[in-house]
């Protein structure tokens, strides 16, 4: 059996994805922190769809989550390896910094950099054994440009692309390829409150993007077609570069 990790898989972004791994075939392990409820409305899309998979909860923020439950999986389920995993999950804690707090600081960057590392290294391991894998890591426009009342979430994605960069180079020789997506404004729970009419009028398509969107993109890089491509970013933002 073959199965795609997909962290922060119980909603927006993470839920297409979830989606998209099942239509390609994997069995999909859907990460999720507290939200049962949403977590298994992904479970039950993708069952609907003639997919198959099971939800795994675990704090991607708390590495001692992390170890008991993604290594107690990995133990307990010898041959059904994980050949793809999508590291998603992510949160943001605006303000500007003069004003930012210690925790703000250390949540952003625990959940949204630290996970990377933690979920990674497990994964790994199988993944060099078998001389096969696909580690596609959600980062974010912020990431790449900067964003004012984002230094803690600027710092986390940008942490992440390079060590989406840094990886690629040590793991590409046994097959594996390490890419980032980086979204731009997407219409989720992450983006409510923002004004779209007014944001919309920087973004050259003229509208937000759709969960849906960032998940096609995922896929693909997830594809065996996708096995010369890897260190790169791909932003998904409408045209939104400056």
């Amino acid at each position: 059996m073959k199965c795609a990790l997909v962290t922060g898989g119980s909603r927006g972004i993470g839920r297409a994805i979830c989606a998209k791994m099942a239509a390609m075939g994997y069995y999909v392990l859907i990460n999720y922190k507290s939200n049962t409820e949403e977590a298994n409305k992904t479970l039950e899309l993708i069952k609907n769809s003639g997919g198959n998979g099971e939800l795994l909860q675990f704090d991607v923020a708390d590495k001692e989550q992390i170890k008991e439950v993604l290594d107690g999986w990995i133990n307990a389920n010898e041959g059904n390896d994980i050949e793809v995993l999508v590291n998603n999950a992510g949160i943001r804690d605006d303000s500007l910094m003069v004003w930012l707090k210690d925790e703000q600081w250390d949540n952003v960057i625990n959940t949204s950099l630290n996970s990377f590392f933690y979920v990674t290294r497990l994964v790994l391991d199988s993944m060099m054994l078998n001389r096969y894998g696909r580690i596609i890591n959600v980062v974010s426009l912020s990431g790449i440009k900067g964003l004012p009342g984002q230094t803690n979430y600027s710092a986390a994605k940008a942490g992440v692309i390079g060590a989406t960069k840094a990886l690629a180079q040590e793991v590409g020789r046994s097959g594996i390829t390490v890419n980032a997506v980086a979204p731009g404004f997407i219409k989720t729970d992450m983006t409510e409150g923002l004004d779209e009419k007014e944001l919309r009028r920087s973004i050259p398509v003229n509208r937000f993007g759709l969960p849906e969107e960032v998940a096609h993109a995922v896929g693909f890089l997830a594809s065996k077609e996708a096995a010369y491509i890897t260190a790169e970013v791909l932003s998904i933002n409408g045209g939104l570069y400056s």
